[in-house]
């Protein structure tokens, strides 16, 4: 029986685990980053939770409807259970930047509810993200923040780790997780 609280990884969507479509709107224009659903299989392997978070303010701005993401994320989904691998949760922020809510990455409002739902321990949790807010909000967290590059990634962030891919990440995972079982079994 395992005890304690649960480990997530924490995977912002846009330049993570999709092409980054500025405030993409429409399901057809989901396609998964090569590498996203091996590494989200090996994640699922590895007894932890798969969460995807995400700001989407091209609601507030009125781009798109929260229907018309339900209809992506459904499509993000099913491309990724075709591949066998699975999110456990997808949390996004709907807000406009200047509404100063508490989910906007990098606050972590939205791994606060996740923290809730899945009885989490964020100090023992991951994110993994593009971009400087996602290493943020893992920091402001307390989570492990592994920073994987893309087009759109700005220079000198600071993460604790830098794969190259979400595959990359996830097995760096793996070899931290497997360290710590081996130092709570000493």
């Amino acid at each position: 029986m395992k005890m304690g609280r649960n480990i997530a990884v924490f995977l912002d969507r846009d330049g993570t685990i999709c092409r980054d479509v500025h405030y993409m709107s429409r399901s057809e224009q989901f396609k998964l980053l090569p590498g996203v659903a091996d590494g989200v299989r090996l994640l699922n392997g590895l007894d932890v939770k798969a969460i995807a978070v995400t700001n989407q303010s091209g609601i507030a701005r009125g781009y798109f409807t929260e229907d018309d993401l339900e209809r992506i994320h459904r499509r993000m989904v099913y491309e990724l259970y075709k591949r066998e691998a699975r999110l456990d949760a997808v949390y996004y922020c709907p807000h406009h930047p200047d509404d100063g809510c508490d989910c906007r990455k990098p606050k972590i409002g939205l791994l606060l509810r996740a923290e809730r739902d899945f009885n989490l321990d964020l100090k023992s949790c991951f994110v993994i993200g593009d971009r400087e807010l996602d290493v943020k909000t893992g920091r402001n967290a307390g989570c492990t923040s592994i920073l994987v590059p893309g087009p759109e990634t700005e220079y000198g962030i600071k993460a604790d780790y830098v794969l190259p891919d979400l595959y990359g990440a996830a097995r760096l995972i793996e070899k931290i997780l497997q360290y710590r079982t081996v130092e709570v079994r000493k």
